[in-house]
């Protein structure tokens, strides 16, 4: 992966050279993000995480997934925030598009407790009524509204299905590694447990069993997966940023003078669908993490071309309050051209013999152009060169650590979410608990 600054304009790159306040800043957040020293680090075990995996644990996962695997048309993933984003965007980046799953030994994965939808719920109880499937609970305390709900009914209608012991070998639950109210269920009815380490926070977690189990039951080579994390990390984490050669360094440096000249909304863009989830997964890393103390940049996403021809007025002609970084994928894993038509009814004869990939390259390409050139909005690029494990494990890595570094630049925790109390306060209160 590379960072692409054509598009970004000239006066934010002479900032990066010139800007000694912001560098000074990073400089410092750098220090304290490789010595463990800045706040909240008591919650920096995702930094080395990926190079202390054993091989033994990964063994582990994959013969439990494999067992799960066996005997499921379905698997349910019940959690919420970091604990379904980072397994739905890997999920969603490597899966076919069409006629994926639903079969034994090849299941369909569906989430719940990630909303308080009844009908969603209702709906997906009926679904599972013709299938055999799988649970996966996750959460530390067990007492999250959302997935606590979800499993309460979903445990129901496994042992009404198979009866208490068949339904115990069906639920896995990943989870703090000696208290909580999960934790005690599991022990009590003897489900296979996976433990969510106590210095890692829910949204830096994917690279834990909270992604690892669930990409492993739907066969993602999560070995590879890991390897691409450790791999990144031994060319970002460093005591001391490289402003010139490091795309890590330059993003956080980057988005921070923006942020500074007034741009308070970052929106991440992808051209291929499967970046989807990728950029949902995003969202709630950067919001969580840096939106503390009345500070932070705001994430948004968007999709492009689908929303050119929706969003693409506002972000042209707008306000200037935000800057776009883009996903872009070189790669594309099948070939299709645009056929000739003698009638060229549509008109579209001109992009006859060209491969979909190549107009979608150049759609960015005069995007990226009209956005900056014209509408004055700095344009962040990422060459990403392909979709698999190694290259989403390494995204992984590169974002949750230039995360850790903004938040810290911020002078704020990116690692705690104390405003997430506020509506659970209320709504228990509205519920009279």
């Amino acid at each position: 992966m590379k960072i692409d600054l054509n598009y970004a304009g000239t006066s934010l790159i002479e900032a990066m050279r010139g800007n000694t306040a912001v560098r000074e800043d990073i400089v410092r957040a750098y220090s304290e993000l490789y010595a463990k020293t800045g706040k909240g680090n008591d919650f920096l075990g995702w930094v080395d995480l990926p190079s202390e995996i054993t091989a033994s644990q990964l063994q582990d996962i994959e013969q439990t997934a494999a067992a799960f695997r066996s005997k499921s048309e379905v698997f349910v993933c019940i959690g919420i925030g970091g604990s379904y984003l980072g397994t739905r965007a890997v999920e969603e980046a490597l899966k076919p598009f069409f006629g994926t799953s639903g079969t034994l030994g090849a299941p369909e994965i569906v989430y719940a407790g990630h909303q308080l939808s009844e009908d969603y719920l209702a709906e997906l109880l009926k679904y599972l009524d013709s299938k055999e499937y799988t649970v996966c609970v996750i959460s530390k305390s067990g007492t999250t509204t959302e997935p606590a709900i979800a499993f309460r009914i979903l445990r129901e209608h496994l042992i009404a299905k198979y009866g208490t012991l068949q339904a115990a070998e069906r639920i896995v639950a990943v989870t703090d590694s000696e208290r909580g109210a999960l934790k005690s269920l599991a022990d009590l009815h003897g489900y296979k447990t996976y433990v969510i380490p106590d210095d890692v926070g829910g949204r830096y977690s994917v690279l834990t069993p909270v992604g690892l189990f669930p990409l492993a039951v739907l066969g993602i080579d999560i070995s590879a997966l890991v390897q691409g994390a450790a791999e990144m990390r031994s060319r970002i984490k460093v005591a001391v940023p490289d402003f010139e050669n490091c795309p890590c360094a330059q993003y956080v440096l980057l988005r921070n003078i923006l942020y500074r000249s007034g741009k308070k909304m970052e929106l991440m863009v992808q051209y291929d669908p499967r970046f989807f989830y990728f950029i949902e997964w995003w969202k709630q890393l950067y919001g969580e993490s840096e939106g503390k103390e009345n500070k932070g940049i705001f994430p948004a996403g968007a999709g492009f071309t689908t929303d050119l021809h929706s969003l693409g007025q506002y972000i042209q002609e707008g306000e200037r309050f935000f800057f776009e970084t883009v996903l872009s994928l070189s790669q594309q894993k099948h070939t299709l051209q645009v056929p000739y038509a003698d009638e060229d009814s549509d008109g579209m004869n001109f992009v006859a013999g060209k491969r979909l990939s190549y107009i979608n390259a150049k759609a960015e390409e005069g995007t990226c152009m009209a956005h900056n050139g014209q509408g004055g909005v700095p344009v962040i690029r990422f060459i990403v060169p392909a979709l698999d494990e190694k290259v989403l494990g390494g995204l992984i890595y590169f974002f949750e650590y230039a995360c850790g570094l903004s938040g810290y630049t911020l002078g704020v925790n990116p690692f705690n979410q104390p405003g997430v109390e506020a509506y659970k306060k209320n709504m228990f209160k509205l519920l009279g608990k």
